[in-house]
C-alpha cells in the first residue's frame, strides 16, 4: 500500500464520517458525535499534555505548534489557544477543508495538506511543539512512520518538544485486521466504499505498531532524549505517548 491509497482512504472517511474517523469511540459512528463534545476531548487532551510539558520545562516558548495528522482540527484548536499559531497538517484534502470550516473562528489556527512522505514543505527548526495523536498508527508501514518522526526533529526548535502517541502491541486476533482486509477485498471486487463505510463495520483504517525498544533506538539516532512516556488508554491496544527533547 502506498501513501496515495492511504490518502484516498482518508478522503473517503472524511466525506462520510469525519468525526468518527478521527475519534472512533463506541456509539459515535454514523454522525453521532456532538460537535462541542468532540472538540472538548481535544481540549482535555491538550490540557493534559500541556501540564506534563510544563513539568518537563519544555518547550521554552509558545510561539508555534504543529499538529501532525490533524484531521478536522480537534487538537489544533486547543493548541491554538495556547500558542501564538498552530498549524495542522493532514494527508487528506477533505479533512483539511473541513478543519478550515470548523475552525473559522479560531484565528491562531491554520491548516495545510501534506501529501508527501515527509515534511519538506515545512521549514527546519520552525516549531516549538510538534504533536501527533492517534495518527502515526494509521500510516501503512513502519519505515514511513520512522521517516515522519525523523522529520519531527528537523522542524522542531532545539529548545522545543516533540510529543507523539504510538501503539506498541495489538492482541493477536486484532493483528489480523479482518475488517480492513475484508474492506480491501470487497473494494477490489468493485463494492462501493461509500456503502461499506455507511452500512457495514468495515473500515480501511489500519493499525501499525512500533515496539518501544525500536522507537527508542530511532529517537536516540536522531539525537533525541526521551523525557517521559505514559500509557494511552485505547482498550486492548497498548500505546505509549512519548515526550522527547530534540537534543
Amino acid at each position: 500500500m502506498n501513501l496515495e491509497r492511504h490518502r484516498q482512504d482518508w478522503d473517503h472517511l472524511a466525506e462520510i464520517d469525519p468525526f468518527w474517523a478521527v475519534l472512533t469511540r463506541r456509539g459515535r459512528k454514523g454522525g453521532r458525535w456532538d460537535v462541542d463534545e468532540f472538540f472538548a476531548t481535544g481540549e482535555a487532551e491538550v490540557a493534559h499534555v500541556s501540564s506534563v510539558a510544563k513539568k518537563l520545562g519544555r518547550p521554552a516558548r509558545a510561539a508555534r505548534a504543529l499538529d501532525f495528522g490533524c484531521g478536522v482540527g480537534r487538537l489544533t484548536r486547543a493548541l491554538g489557544t495556547r500558542f501564538d499559531a498552530a498549524l495542522g497538517v493532514d494527508i487528506s484534502a477533505v479533512m483539511v477543508e473541513r478543519a478550515k470550516q470548523l475552525n473559522v473562528g479560531f484565528p491562531a489556527c491554520a491548516f495545510r495538506v501534506n501529501p508527501s512522505p515527509d515534511l519538506a514543505r515545512l521549514e527546519t527548526a520552525s516549531f516549538d511543539l510538534v504533536y501527533s495523536s492517534i495518527a502515526l498508527q494509521h500510516i501503512p508501514t513502519v519505515p514511513e512512520i520512522e521517516r515522519y518522526v525523523s522529520e519531527f526533529f528537523r522542524v522542531v526548535r532545539d529548545d522545543g518538544l516533540v510529543v507523539f502517541g504510538l501503539p506498541y502491541h495489538i492482541p493477536s486476533l486484532w493483528s489480523f485486521q479482518l475488517r480492513r482486509r475484508a474492506y480491501a477485498l470487497l473494494r477490489a471486487f468493485g463494492v462501493s466504499e461509500q456503502w461499506m463505510l455507511k452500512k457495514t463495520p468495515l473500515t480501511p483504517m489500519r493499525m501499525t505498531t512500533v515496539p518501544e525498544a525500536e522507537m527508542r533506538r530511532l529517537l536516540g539516532r536522531e539525537g533525541g532524549t526521551v523525557l517521559h512516556t505514559e500509557p494511552i488508554d485505547e482498550g486492548p491496544i497498548r500505546s505509549l505517548r512519548y515526550y522527547v527533547s530534540p537534543v
